[in-house]
């Protein structure tokens, strides 16, 4: 993602951006909250706060800037290699407006699943938040589908096995996301 491109996400309204608020509040509480490690312990420091201001008033991009200012990010960050050792190399300059992108989208599309729920609307509908200059076929197939909001939210919160299932938003530069009917 390019500095200032930002996402379409739909929905975002003071409703959505509530809903976001308390998702991170329910992953700092249970000491869920993502920590990059491409971040320096400045950015580890400010990153929860940032996030919250991104999430209730701002968005990726503002975030991916503030990331990318300050010091908060690594310059460089250890690498397997494919023999077994490690080595050391530059973080890339584009890795603060990935993070910011995928984790904002991530709590979006958290918040979009809680109004749905809360609004009696049993499913979402997966759309193309970002355009890609090679969109992956098996992306671009997910859009117009609808989704169990319930179901993605417990996949969106996971981080782990069924996020890999579901694929939603699909880690770093992630084309889609979801929006009410």
């Amino acid at each position: 993602m390019g500095v200032g491109m930002a996402l379409q996400l739909h929905n975002l309204d003071a409703r959505t951006r509530g809903f976001m608020l308390e998702e991170l509040e329910l992953d700092v509480a249970s000491g869920n909250l993502y920590i990059s490690p491409r971040l320096s312990s400045r950015g580890q420091a400010d990153y929860e706060q940032l996030l919250r201001e991104a999430a209730s008033e701002r968005d990726e991009v503002w975030l991916g800037e503030a990331l990318r200012s300050h010091g908060r990010m690594s310059s460089t960050e250890f690498q397997r290699n494919p023999r077994g050792g490690r080595s050391m190399v530059r973080v890339p300059a584009s890795a603060a407006g990935t993070l910011a992108e995928e984790e904002f989208a991530r709590y979006c599309a958290r918040g979009i699943c809680r109004r749905a729920m809360e609004e009696g609307i049993p499913r979402v509908i997966i759309y193309q938040a970002k355009s890609a200059a090679n969109p992956r076929q098996e992306f671009q197939a997910m859009i117009g589908s609808e989704i169990d909001a319930q179901g993605l939210l417990a996949e969106l919160r996971g981080r782990g096995e069924g996020e890999q299932a579901l694929r939603l938003p699909p880690g770093p530069n992630s084309e889609l996301n979801v929006r009410l009917p």
